[in-house]
């Protein structure tokens, strides 16, 4: 699995649009689309805020991402 599949996992487990996942971390909609689409990477920051939004711990966020 790569970043933005488990970006998208997680955000849809939570049942979150991605304007509301942007909104909730200070990033717009299209941050979060390019993300999951694998086109950019989340910087260091937002990684830390979608690990807090999703309320799980660095390990189990890139548990499995290759």
């Amino acid at each position: 699995m790569n970043i933005g599949l488990k970006i998208k996992e997680l955000r849809t487990e939570k049942g979150l649009s991605q304007m509301q996942l942007g909104k909730i971390i200070g990033v717009s909609q299209k941050a979060i689309d390019y993300w999951e689409r694998n086109v950019n990477e989340p910087k260091a920051s937002y990684i830390i805020a979608l690990v807090k939004t999703f309320d799980i711990s660095f390990d189990e966020f890139f548990s499995d991402i290759n």
